[in-house]
């Protein structure tokens, strides 16, 4: 590795320019070829003379230790995890699709905080103390929380922007034929937020008020655009506007839906435009229905893929066998947990006279509605002892379809045969993984710590781009005997080394990586700078724990 100086002169204007170049030599082939490392032509004089000082004594720096009294060497900050995340954003086109100005920088840092440790602006502004945001971003003024506040109204506003860029530099020009799409609620501690309604929960925080984020993904499952609404937004509602993105924001002409049995129903599917398609599953309500209209036959339902159509729709047939075993399991778990209660009312009822039947009966049949399995399973009293009743031909008829459902697509054959239909409409737990990362996974797009529209948007905005660093390390380190928590905890202990010299400007010396931290680097094609300018930007809190905590 080495400093190269390149002058040139402009024929026109006789004005010389002059390039300072961080370059290493490398064999490929069998051949000598040089790569640019960094461009430091902005540096300054001082900061470019105590990089070429590093660089003649990389491999001995108990030489620099005899210069101990121009030289000092301090505990510098964090690195490794935050350049292993900036680079992955680079590849994926992120930094790109945000801009190099400093609202672009400072949107990135918040996705890079976010990957490595979870939580506020606040939070974000403290781990950017500790490991060194602004050195590689190359961030040049301070920051404190209210910028990063501001700058997620940034990223709403240039939201359409940002996905478009980056859809268009990771798909090139090929356009998707299939989008996965799929809705999650969040529920929110404060009531205060501008999309807080109460709705259906699928937290089970009853009584909480929520948002709903919608996720569209492409065919691999990686996310191209998410959207923020009201917490009482029913499922459907959220679809339209998914079906303009497509057509209008990404350009698709000929594209496929997939989505969930709540999401696209008989109103979607009829305002589709021309050559777009749908795949959804239909309910059991729908699929008796069917039955009895002669369409499809309980017969049909097997382990292996079948298929009918009716009216230019075709309907993809299957039982699963383990979902079976698991809604049987399940149904039996139920029962005896009726039982047991059965026997401590019976036990109750024996030992306390006074005690009356009716209203153990009562209890017993509040748990039966609660548990959904008062169809088949009821209760009575013979005197003063409680027994339990099963409805054997009413449980033969809730089982009936048990484990069974039946896809919906108006594909042409030609196009995609039934398997292929099947894996599709499959392929949406990707989605529902993603909302897992979102909401319990390590990305935490909950607790909310904003309130206004924009921020709200912003904030899952970061949330989605985060999840497409997380997916490549995921895949990345997959072979290995660690999480992506665990590994970004690992990089996060390679820390630099602040070399300052008398008189002038210090610069980072980053030490080389140990053997763990290599292999995980290795599989993601990064390599670690040996070198950074130091920027020394002062980042603050305008918030002080000092000033926070109670005194006692």
């Amino acid at each position: 590795m080495h400093i190269s100086e390149n002058r040139s002169a402009c024929r026109k204007s006789k004005k010389i320019y002059q390039s300072v170049l961080l370059r290493e030599s490398y064999r490929e082939g069998g051949k000598v070829k040089k790569r640019t490392i960094a461009n430091l032509s902005r540096c300054r004089p001082e900061e470019i003379a105590a990089i070429k000082l590093a660089l003649k004594y990389k491999d001995n720096l108990s030489e620099l230790g005899s210069l101990k009294e121009s030289v000092e060497l301090e505990e510098g900050l964090s690195i490794g995890a935050v350049w292993t995340v900036y680079q992955i954003a680079k590849k994926l086109g992120i930094e790109r699709a945000l801009g190099t100005g400093l609202s672009g920088k400072l949107a990135l840092w918040q996705v890079i905080a976010r990957v490595i440790d979870q939580g506020s602006r606040l939070s974000a502004v403290r781990l950017a103390q500790t490991h060194a945001a602004c050195d590689a971003l190359d961030i040049s003024r301070g920051f404190d929380e209210n910028d990063l506040y501001e700058n997620l109204r940034w990223l709403a506003g240039s939201q359409e922007k940002i996905e478009k860029t980056l859809f268009s530099v990771r798909r090139k020009e090929t356009k998707p034929e299939l989008f996965l799409y799929d809705v999650t609620s969040s529920y929110l501690e404060g009531t205060k937020n501008y999309f807080g309604e109460h709705g259906y929960n699928r937290d089970g925080k009853n009584g909480k008020q929520q948002i709903v984020v919608g996720l569209l993904c492409d065919e691999f499952g990686d996310p191209v655009s998410t959207e923020v609404f009201a917490g009482n937004t029913q499922d459907t509602q959220t679809f339209a506007c998914q079906v303009r993105k497509a057509a209008e924001l990404f350009g698709c002409t000929r594209v496929t839906f997939v989505g969930d049995r709540g999401m696209i129903k008989s109103p979607q599917i009829e305002k589709l435009p021309e050559g777009f398609h749908f795949i959804t599953a239909i309910t059991k309500a729908q699929i008796k229905a069917l039955m009895d209209q002669g369409v499809i036959q309980l017969g049909l339902f097997d382990e292996d893929v079948c298929e009918a159509e009716d009216n230019g729709i075709r309907y993809i047939l299957r039982r699963n066998p383990f979902r079976v075993a698991e809604i049987n399991e399940s149904r039996m778990s139920k029962r005896n947990s009726v039982e047991k209660l059965v026997k401590e009312k019976n036990l109750y009822l024996r030992e306390h006279k006074r005690a009356k039947a009716a209203t153990a009966i009562r209890d017993v049949r509040k748990k039966i509605e609660k548990l959904k399995i008062d169809t088949w399973l009821s209760v009575r009293s013979e005197g003063r002892s409680l027994e339990l009743e099963v409805d054997n031909k009413a449980l033969e008829e809730a089982s009936v379809l048990d484990g069974c459902y039946v896809i919906k697509t108006d594909l042409p054959k030609e196009v995609a045969d039934k398997q292929v239909i099947h894996d599709r409409y499959k392929d949406l737990a990707e989605v529902e993984r993603a909302f897992r990362t979102f909401k319990t996974g390590f990305l935490e797009v909950r607790p909310v710590y904003v309130r206004t529209k924009e921020s709200t948007q912003g904030h899952v905005l970061v949330v989605m781009l985060s999840y497409l660093i997380v997916r490549m390390l995921r895949s990345a380190w997959q072979k290995f005997d660690v999480t992506v928590e665990e590994g970004l905890k690992q990089l996060a202990t390679l820390c630099s080394m602040e070399m300052k010299i008398k008189n002038q400007a210090s610069f980072l010396r980053i030490p080389r990586p140990r053997e763990t931290s290599r292999q995980l680097l290795k599989v993601l094609d990064i390599r670690m700078p040996t070198v950074l300018p130091h920027r020394n930007v002062r980042v603050v809190t305008r918030k002080k724990l000092t000033e926070r905590r109670k005194l006692y």
